[in-house]
């Protein structure tokens, strides 16, 4: 029996049973609005986003492999694509594209289109060290991690600072070595 084709991010969000896209993105506006008033500082607010991220994308890497039946990426490029093209499609129903790819392909860009956490949002003068969607950058550090990557995520552009798009950079700082839970009897 064959393999079963890889899904595309589309047909694979079109199936998932969806919360309403407005509920979704005002819950997490008032997560981010209550760590503002809780944490006081901006830059506490940004770790604390980034490390909530970071460990929702080390349990929504299972659920990306198994309903995306993905096989393994050969290399570091394939692995952004994925994310780019099916995961970001899988779990915001959004698009986004790889670009900026260093010599030796171990640093890109993340570009997305369209960014479903901010609609209705505007930051106050006294936000404005604030990366509002830092738990994107958390997510995507955390699955690549799961999946033997160690990975360093920063945000480059943000429509929120008055950049004109949104854009993630991914570094691979190494590739760590796969981990057995048993050994082998032979």
């Amino acid at each position: 029996m064959a393999p079963a084709a890889p899904r595309s991010g589309e047909a694979i969000f079109s199936s998932v049973d969806r919360v309403n896209a407005e509920l979704f993105t005002l819950t997490y506006g008032a997560i981010v609005r209550q760590l503002l008033n809780d944490l006081e500082e901006v830059e506490e607010v940004n770790k604390q986003l980034d490390q909530m991220g970071y460990n929702i994308g080390i349990r929504l890497i299972d659920e990306f492999l198994a309903k995306s039946n993905v096989s393994r990426c050969v290399d570091f490029k394939e692995t952004a694509d994925m994310i780019a093209k099916v995961g970001f499609k899988m779990f915001l129903g959004v698009t986004a594209s790889v670009t900026k790819w260093d010599a030796d392909g171990s640093c890109c860009s993340i570009v997305l289109e369209e960014n479903p956490l901010v609609d209705f949002v505007e930051l106050p003068d006294t936000c404005q060290g604030l990366y509002y969607c830092n738990i994107l950058s958390g997510v995507i550090r955390g699955a690549l991690e799961m999946v033997a990557m160690k990975t360093e995520v920063t945000w480059i552009r943000d429509m929120l600072r008055g950049d004109d798009a949104y854009e993630l950079q991914v570094k691979l700082l190494s590739q760590l070595p796969e981990e057995y839970p048993y050994k082998d009897d032979e």
